[in-house]
């Protein structure tokens, strides 16, 4: 036949513009095909384009004998599920996973392996709730977090080791991770009893933070993801963290897209996570992810004579107060001052030291000054800032009325020290930096 006259190497670039099901098809015309259609480096390619893999492995990490093999067998692993939201949900936790190991392994080292549909069915039966598909195939990869193995959850390290992250600020602290099928009925049961949800709502208890009390609900029904406020307990008080109109087709099989709020919000965090929008910090050698911006424009930064400042904030849904008209959103903020490498410059004259004497900040809502305060120290401490050696930081905290602020201010410094000045003092400005109540919530 003509095909067998234009060569092998013919017949493997047409077959590599085909995708896997075509190649499949084509492997039962003749037994010459089914030859072509089972050369390794085609499916070698469809493996690593469709889910990430440069080696052979099923979906329980075993090593298979071919990559065709391999394909298969993530194939029939999930074939109760739509196709392209099995790879969609395996690119969100390889892009995770990825960032995970280049910048915080000790946090990957805490993600439990996949569960299985048994599992899914098991925690559906006993809370009486149907996951929405997109959770389910998240599950299906990474079953939440495991913070309990030794020199983990027994040291304060291991509490901030969320994958979801936090901050802390004064006496408040919290920091997130996602929970296990086996951790989420063991919250759910109790926040149902305690709170007196109704079985209607169908809610599952999915992160929560290993510190001071933050809790996300999914909602089963609708596929939106919940954080509770500080009326969690009394009232049940919850804000959505989503956008509600991206939710589609939380349930249905056959629908062209489907993905819920717990889908959308892990790839919305891998993404600020890969574009360093948040980081990790580390404190006293206690490392964790920060939810505080580091790039602009939800972090400004000004430099005044030498000094550095940069500046961010991020909302707390834990401490809201959603029937408070005044006091309805709170916000942590964080501060990062340091003197550059060049030191302190004023009219030329160069100081090698400088400390901080006065803060002032001016507080927006929408558009209207809400406060315009300010007073000796910042947290209480007269930071003495030297050239090139680091930063200091620190987080603190305010209300708002709306949930579209801002804030910037400056800070009094004196050159040398406040016991022994060498230069007139000059005022540091604090750029203004966003207080927003964000489309996503974490």
């Amino acid at each position: 036949m003509w095909f067998e006259e234009v060569g092998d190497l013919v017949i493997h670039v047409i077959l590599s513009k085909l995708n896997p099901q075509d190649v499949a098809a084509v492997a039962c015309v003749s037994k010459s095909f089914k030859v072509w259609a089972s050369d390794e480096s085609l499916w070698n390619k469809f493996c690593f384009h469709e889910l990430q893999l440069s080696a052979p492995e099923d979906p329980h990490g075993n090593i298979l004998p071919s990559f065709k093999a391999t394909y298969s067998a993530w194939r029939v692993s999930f074939c109760m599920y739509p196709w392209p939201l099995v790879k969609r949900v395996k690119r969100c936790w390889a892009g995770l996973k990825t960032w995970l190991s280049n910048n915080f392994p000790e946090a990957l080292a805490t993600l439990r392996k996949g569960c299985s549909e048994e599992n899914i069915k098991e925690l559906e039966k006993i809370l009486k709730v149907q996951l929405p598909l997109s959770t389910r195939v998240l599950y299906r990869f990474c079953d939440g977090q495991e913070l309990t193995a030794e020199g983990t959850s027994k040291s304060r390290s291991g509490i901030t080791l969320g994958l979801i992250g936090g901050y802390t600020f004064y006496n408040h602290s919290v920091n997130v991770y996602l929970l296990s099928l086996s951790q989420a009925v063991v919250e759910t049961k109790e926040f149902v009893r305690s709170l007196g949800f109704s079985r209607r709502y169908k809610y599952v208890v999915v992160a929560a933070s290993t510190i001071d009390e933050k809790v996300f609900f999914l909602n089963c029904s609708t596929g939106q993801l919940h954080v509770g406020t500080r009326y969690l307990h009394e009232k049940g008080e919850m804000m959505a963290c989503v956008p509600e109109a991206l939710i589609d087709s939380v349930h249905h099989i056959n629908a062209s897209q489907q993905q819920d709020a717990m889908l959308l919000w892990l790839e919305e965090h891998g993404r600020r996570l890969q574009d360093g929008i948040i980081k990790i910090r580390d404190e006293g050698g206690i490392r964790s992810i920060s939810l505080f911006p580091e790039i602009f424009p939800l972090c400004s930064t000004a430099v005044t004579n030498g000094v550095q400042v940069r500046a961010s904030a991020v909302f707390v849904p834990e401490l809201g107060d959603l029937q408070n008209l005044k006091y309805k959103y709170m916000f942590a903020y964080s501060i990062r001052m340091s003197l550059l490498r060049e030191g302190c410059i004023i009219d030329g004259t160069f100081f090698s030291s400088c400390q901080l004497y006065r803060r002032h900040w001016i507080i927006r809502a929408n558009s209207d000054v809400v406060g315009d305060t300010g007073g000796e120290a910042v947290i209480g401490k007269f930071p003495l800032l030297f050239p090139g050696k680091g930063e200091f930081v620190y987080e603190s905290c305010t209300h708002l009325s709306s949930s579209h602020g801002s804030m910037e201010g400056a800070f009094t410094f004196i050159p040398g020290r406040l016991d022994n000045p060498k230069g007139r003092p000059f005022e540091a400005e604090v750029a203004l930096f966003p207080l927003e109540v964000p489309g996503y919530i974490f």
